[in-house]
């Protein structure tokens, strides 16, 4: 099988010949794994470009090609810059004994007072530079890889990102007419976004925030089902209409099995990432998997940082025999793999993956 088709018939609750398998890297783990690949170096940015020979050396079977906000985050070199969306960052470093790597955090909310709301002008998401490169990565990867449109922070994270996390929960809670304001500049463009991806023949979309913690919601359910489940809805709907076919993928960190329903009634088909240690995945798969597709599972909380390369192989194999069976999972790392994390341990993520999840799997 194509890795095209390995992730459909996944996807699709029937099993491949193997277990689909994809990874994503913080800038400076790419740069270690393309050194030991000997592959040359490539623009740190993360949110892809037209030539993805990491994912073909890894034998990865999706492409991500990502639009909006979240491509802020690695937006530029400086120290200190403002995004297009107004957004002031800074890169902060930080020491692993693998060596210095940087993150960026927000330092402005553009939206942070409420005389800027009203004149607040987004970026426009119809610019064709947006989405040129797009044209080479179906026309060099689409016929062979899973092309996945990558939007996340669609709207929550979009909007706190303007606003201020603080600020936006109580604008939630005490000012509907301001919150929802705040909520329609990440959606819109979103919305926009992911329908000219899906009209250029990717396919899946990767939408959603991170609307969990550890141990349970960040919001309220019924806040969210107030504002963010009908946008995800009209969102979800669009799609369906433009490509009956799409394959529609919600992110969130943390616990949110109090949401789970509602993902399914508006047409999620996959959640991410199942993050271990805030989720059960087996009990996920035992209630939802023939509703629902799962992607990721592996710990990049303790596992792959701080395990030895034969944890990390069972953590895999014991994943594979829990969620595979019947199709339905897409095995990766639970975020961005980062500079904490040995090289070996994430190698010997792959090269399980690769062994356990020949289907007929071991149950």
């Amino acid at each position: 099988m194509t890795s095209k088709e390995r992730v459909i018939v996944a996807l699709s609750h029937e099993e491949p010949d193997r277990v689909p398998i994809t990874a994503s890297f913080t800038p400076e783990f790419a740069s270690r794994l393309r050194q030991h690949l000997g592959l040359p170096p490539q623009d740190l940015n993360p949110h892809g470009g037209v030539v993805h020979d990491l994912e073909e050396a890894l034998g990865l079977d999706i492409i991500q090609y990502s639009v909006g906000i979240a491509n802020s985050y690695y937006a530029s070199s400086e120290d200190v810059y403002v995004c297009e969306w107004g957004i002031t960052w800074k890169q902060v470093e930080y020491e692993t004994p693998f060596g210095r790597g940087r993150y960026t955090e927000i330092a402005r909310y553009p939206l942070s007072q409420d005389e800027n709301i009203a004149s607040y002008v987004p970026p426009d998401p119809h610019r064709e530079e947006l989405y040129a490169p797009l044209q080479e990565v179906l026309k060099r990867y689409g016929k062979d890889y899973f092309i996945l449109g990558v939007t996340v922070c669609t709207i929550f994270e979009g909007a706190w990102y303007l606003r201020g996390l603080e600020r936006l929960l109580m604008d939630m809670v005490t000012d509907e007419e301001k919150a929802n304001a705040i909520l329609d500049i990440p959606f819109y463009f979103h919305l926009e976004a992911v329908k000219r991806l899906v009209m250029m023949g990717v396919d899946g979309i990767w939408l959603g925030d991170d609307v969990g913690t550890q141990r349970g919601m960040l919001i309220a359910p019924d806040l969210w089902r107030k504002y963010l489940k009908p946008r995800m809805a009209v969102i979800c709907s669009e799609l369906k209409r433009l490509n009956p076919d799409i394959f529609i993928a919600y992110h969130s960190d943390g616990n949110i099995e109090p949401i789970i329903e509602d993902l399914i009634e508006i047409g999620i088909d996959v959640l991410n990432p199942v993050q271990p240690k805030a989720m059960d995945p087996a009990a996920l798969k035992r209630r939802y998997g023939t509703r629902l597709s799962f992607w990721g599972t592996i710990d990049e909380q303790e596992t792959l940082p701080f395990g030895t390369p034969d944890t990390v192989r069972r953590e895999v194999q014991e994943r594979i025999r829990v969620m595979a069976p019947g199709g339905g999972f897409i095995i990766a790392p639970t975020h961005h793999v980062q500079l904490d994390t040995p090289l070996e341990n994430f190698l010997a993520f792959l090269e399980a993956a690769k062994t356990y999840g020949v289907y007929p799997v071991w149950v």
